[in-house]
């Protein structure tokens, strides 16, 4: 599926698209486009380097193909687990097109997607940087809105010459930064550093709860598909209400399909999907991979696994590899214990042990619901959220129990300590007014 894309990220190489890789990667350094080598490397030392590269799990290719045949790429390259300070940093390396196969336009599709990839899989800052040499690559990225932030004057050596390396960056989030300061105040300095965390200007998204059963919107309290309350018969127009209220993503279960094991509100789904432009996770039902791909080839953006995730791990790691950045974890607890079926069923399996297990098989994010919470307004379990956030270095969901805007401040607090923390799902208090949109982005923004 992903050939029929001029860019995608790459997860295994046949023959044909390595050998044209290759090709592509020695005409750039020939014509003086970096990718670290100053002289080309010959075939067996580029085939090593790919297939290497492809089992590095910091480590992201993404390739560029013009009429077929791979011609350029790119690399994401993350922090090492072990740098939790900088988890929501992810830098751009090698970023090229051959020049056989330039004036295209496929240097800005290349870094377009890229960015899309990283933004999907909760990444907030983009980082590259590039020997002041490239005028054609500087003009790309400053076109794309990265902002130069610093100037390296012995970057790189290259035979007799030095030369200097620009740095870039760009918050994923579509802010700016502001301008640099050129003299530092080391009074000043520290007074800020008193006053102000970097965590304190980290926004955290909140995503609306549109919960479906029987075509309609609904909230359930723990879980019970017999306690629940009715809150729209129109779930497109209560999705375009969110949006016109400022919400950038929308969170949407089958709640039948979650119990019966396949989607059954489908007409819902597509309503909400045609009514809207913001991106929508959907969860409910989605056992098998042709679920999976029908609904992101209907324009959900990710999809949520839940049971599937416990009881056919296979499928998710497939599911990772074919759709990268789309496949989200929903990991539901009762007690720090794994619920299933609809949350019918809880395992003996602990909600710490499938994150990781998840993480490892490659999913952008996950939804963390303590279901004994749910629906309640009791607020959530932040315990667990963050134990649960400083276990893996994937993106973390709250969900579960939001009542009020204080409830909402707590978590904003919790996340200073738990940079993984990445959002938070609220239903029945917006639904019911006792959160208010205003009040509730302004607390996360």
């Amino acid at each position: 599926m992903s050939r029929k894309k001029p860019v995608h990220r790459v997860l295994e190489l046949e023959e044909d698209d390595l050998q044209a890789l290759c090709e592509a990667v020695d005409a750039a350094i020939l014509d003086g486009g970096g990718f670290g080598w100053i002289q080309p490397q010959g075939r067996q030392v580029l085939e090593r380097y790919f297939k290497g590269l492809l089992l590095v799990p910091e480590r992201m290719l993404f390739a560029v193909r013009l009429e077929g045949v791979i011609v350029g790429c790119a690399q994401l390259v993350r922090a090492p687990r072990n740098n939790e300070a900088q988890a929501m940093c992810v830098s751009l390396m090698h970023l090229f097109v051959a020049p056989y196969a330039r004036k295209h336009g496929l240097g800005s599709q290349l870094l377009h997607e890229v960015e899309n990839a990283a933004r999907s899989m909760g990444y907030r800052v983009l980082n590259v940087d590039i020997p002041d040499t490239q005028a054609g690559a500087i003009a790309l990225f400053r076109k794309a809105g990265f902002q130069q932030w610093g100037t390296h004057p012995h970057y790189a050596r290259i035979g007799d010459q030095t030369v200097s390396g620009l740095f870039f960056t760009k918050l994923l989030d579509g802010t700016r930064l502001p301008s640099p300061t050129p003299v530092v105040d080391e009074t000043r300095m520290t007074q800020t550093n008193q006053s102000s965390t970097p965590s304190q200007s980290r926004a955290l998204t909140l995503y609306p709860a549109i919960d479906l059963k029987d075509g309609a919107c609904v909230r359930l309290r723990r879980g019970e598909m017999g306690d629940a309350t009715v809150y729209s018969d129109d779930p497109a127009a209560q999705a375009r209400a969110w949006c016109d209220a400022g919400f950038k993503w929308l969170h949407a279960v089958d709640l039948n399909g979650a119990f019966e094991g396949q989607s059954a509100n489908a007409p819902a789904v597509r309503a909400i999907l045609e009514a809207t432009t913001v991106p929508m996770q959907l969860g409910g039902g989605l056992r098998d991979m042709s679920a999976i791909a029908g609904w992101l080839e209907a324009g959900v953006t990710r999809v949520i696994l839940g049971s599937v995730a416990v009881k056919n791990p296979a499928l998710v790691r497939e599911a990772c590899r074919l759709f990268p950045g789309r496949i989200v974890a929903g990991i539901d607890a009762r007690s720090g214990r794994v619920a299933t079926e609809g949350w019918a069923e809880v395992s003996d399996m602990q909600a710490t042990e499938l994150a990781l297990r998840m993480q490892e098989a490659g999913v952008a994010a996950i939804i963390f619901t303590e279901i004994s919470r749910d629906g309640m307004l009791e607020g959530l379990d932040l315990e667990q959220t963050v134990a649960l956030a400083n276990t893996v270095t994937i993106p973390v969901i709250a969900s579960g129990g939001v009542g009020t805007v204080e409830h909402l401040a707590a978590l904003r607090k919790a996340a200073n300590h738990a940079p993984g923390i990445e959002g938070v799902i609220v239903g029945r208090a917006l639904y019911d007014g006792r959160v208010s949109p205003t009040e509730a982005l302004k607390v996360l923004g």
